[in-house]
């Protein structure tokens, strides 16, 4: 017995779908489809949401050192002009150094994001800037779900879509 639904595509295609789907319900909490796909896809977001919930706050911090160029009140780069060996004068953009206190993860939920990756695309948003879905699983859904073994996902049905007759539904998070 396969593990999940054929749905009538060939490999690559469905794989395609299922993950543009969960991208689709974890970036925006609630998607429309038929009710086949509805199914396998919430059996992958649960998955995924209970890996989130297992790794919630296995991360360490830790201080490292930025540098960062300066800038002017108009938002423009400072520069010194400095003199090589040999002679001659250039300009360097000058630099301030900082330090920051930064997330690591741990060996397991690091393993866990990379597991997630697998079936999450990396997503725009309108004006072109990349949403990190897997970063919004881990510190926003996951911790949102802490305390709950399971379900957090939920089927309504809408009935028959027009034109093929597939049964429409909406998956959604629950919470």
């Amino acid at each position: 017995m396969p593990t999940q639904r054929k749905l009538g595509r060939p490999t690559d295609q469905r794989k395609a779908i299922l993950k543009n789907l969960v991208t689709a319900l974890l970036n925006n909490g609630k998607v429309e489809t038929t009710e086949a796909r509805a199914k396998e896809v919430a059996a992958i977001a649960e998955k995924l949401i209970a890996m989130a919930i297992k790794e919630d706050g296995n991360f360490t911090s830790k201080q490292i050192k930025v540098t960062a160029a300066k800038v002017d009140s108009k938002g423009r780069k400072i520069t010194k002009t400095v003199t090589s060996k040999n002679g001659r004068k250039y300009e360097v953009v000058d630099r301030e150094e900082k330090t920051e206190m930064v997330t690591v993860d741990n060996p397991s939920r690091l393993s866990a994001r990379r597991r997630a990756m697998n079936w999450i695309y990396r997503v725009r948003d309108e004006k072109g800037n990349y949403i990190n879905v897997v970063d919004k699983l881990f510190d926003e859904i996951g911790p949102k779900f802490k305390g709950i073994s399971g379900g957090y996902t939920r089927i309504y049905k809408l009935g028959p879509r027009r034109g093929d007759a597939a049964e429409a539904v909406i998956i959604e998070l629950t919470k």
